[in-house]
């Protein structure tokens, strides 16, 4: 940011930053052109001035001459023009040697007067204007006479005040729409951009438009597509190799079963066991990255989660559900179900008092939060564990630790759905993870 602009003044968008240096430019340029006019307006006004005032103080004087002396003064304000007027027996104050231009009128006056006249030019001591200055001359019967000269006025008038705000406002919206016009493919850019889902395809941005928008526009495409095929490719590999995982390990535990030492056997099935799992849940992460199938249809939330709770008791694990939600709402009900489980069971992992919480925040948003008793997260890694195969706890062990899927598939599904899943600590100990959706 320009150090010579405050930081209050100085817009946040690019939008406002170019329409504010563009604007100020051409006014700067506006004013100044009209000033230019003005003073170039003034100087001929002047000189048109100079050139007429000759001839007629000249005529001014022939009939202040004709009149009889007691008429005089009532005739002045017949003969005072805008710029100059007259004065009989005018007490003369302080006063400056004259201009060159007091002195320039005064020798113009007198060519035109003859040589029966002599004028004189006096500047007024406070005087600032080359063009405020008094002419002295004396009639013929004796008769001061001061013509006190002061300069046109060149000042704007209403209409032109008004005319100068109307090419502003005028001045400010073409600028307006000129910088709307350079940076609107920017916010197409950013919107796109934003529009990234889990399996990062967005809108293709349209490649129509200037060549410099165009060019950006099919780069952005080309960047896009190559992005989600080296994606889509990474999750197809992932995919597969669990796929094809699973055959060898049922032969291995076929395998197994006919061993006849038990401890052998044990520990074997058991390591099967948990590489069957994490096959599992990298399949699940590969299908939680492909766009969902599933059509949103109007889901009873309610009874989606108190179906969840009562599973749950069936197999002996104590999950509270508080709150509750009456009207449906437009969701996929078994990715839901998914997101909600994979929440849960990753809070029995740490935590033994596990429970749901459902509310409707606004009209259009409802909220799920699931909410367990134990240590919690570091706030550091927060948004770390929403990420692929991380986990808090450095051990190997898939009873504590996990592999780290579980709040990752959470976290995509919830994108799917075009909810929200934040991870925050609970005041007193827990962990709580809060699932916001539309409905």
């Amino acid at each position: 940011m320009p150090s010579t602009v405050p930081r209050s003044l100085w817009p946040a968008s690019l939008f406002g930053r170019i329409a504010l240096i563009l604007f100020c430019g051409l006014s700067a340029a506006h004013v100044l052109s009209l000033g230019l006019l003005l003073y170039d307006r003034a100087q001929t006004v002047s000189a048109m001035m100079i050139a007429y005032l000759a001839k007629d103080v000249a005529s001014s004087i022939a009939i202040l001459e004709r009149i009889p002396p007691e008429e005089r003064k009532d005739w002045l304000p017949k003969i005072d023009r805008q710029n100059y007027r007259y004065e009989l027996l005018r007490e003369a104050g302080d006063r400056a040697a004259p201009t060159a231009t007091a002195q320039r009128v005064a020798a113009m006056v007198s060519r035109e007067l003859g040589s029966a006249y002599a004028v004189t030019a006096n500047t007024a001591a406070q005087a600032s204007d080359p063009l405020r200055f008094d002419l002295a001359l004396t009639l013929r019967d004796g008769t001061p006479v001061t013509v006190e000269l002061s300069p046109p006025d060149t000042g704007l008038s209403s209409w032109v005040l008004a005319a100068l705000a109307f090419q502003l406002a005028v001045l400010a919206l073409f600028s307006g729409i000129a910088v709307r016009i350079a940076t609107q493919p920017l916010a197409r850019l950013a919107a796109a951009a934003d529009q990234l889902g889990p399996e990062l395809r967005g809108a293709v941005l349209d490649e129509r438009g200037p060549k410099e928008v165009t060019r950006a526009a099919v780069a952005f495409n080309a960047m896009q597509r190559r992005i989600a095929d080296h994606f889509a490719e990474r999750v197809r590999i992932l995919a597969a190799i669990s796929h094809d995982l699973q055959s060898p390990i049922t032969r291995m535990r076929l395998r197994t079963d006919l061993l006849d030492d038990s401890t052998l056997k044990q520990k074997l099935q058991n390591d099967l066991a948990a590489m069957q799992a994490l096959i599992e849940e990298g399949i699940d992460l590969a299908r939680s990255v492909e766009r969902s199938t599933e059509t949103p249809i109007a889901t009873d939330v309610q009874a989606l989660l108190e179906s969840l709770v009562y599973d749950y008791a069936d197999s002996g694990k104590q999950v509270g559900l508080i709150g509750r939600v009456d009207s449906p709402v437009i969701t996929s009900p078994r990715t839901l179900r998914r997101i909600v489980t994979n929440l849960v069971d990753n809070a029995l992992k740490f935590g033994c008092e596990v429970e749901i919480a459902v509310a409707r925040e606004m009209p259009d948003r409802i909220s799920i939060a699931v909410r367990d008793s134990g240590p919690g997260i570091p706030e550091s890694e927060l948004g770390a564990v929403l990420e692929p195969f991380h986990r808090v706890e450095g051990s190997r062990n898939r009873d504590t630790g996990g592999a780290g899927l579980g709040l990752a598939i959470a976290h995509r599904l919830s994108s799917a759905l075009g909810g929200d899943l934040r991870l925050t600590n609970r005041p007193s100990r827990g962990l709580e993870a809060e699932l916001r959706l539309p409905g």
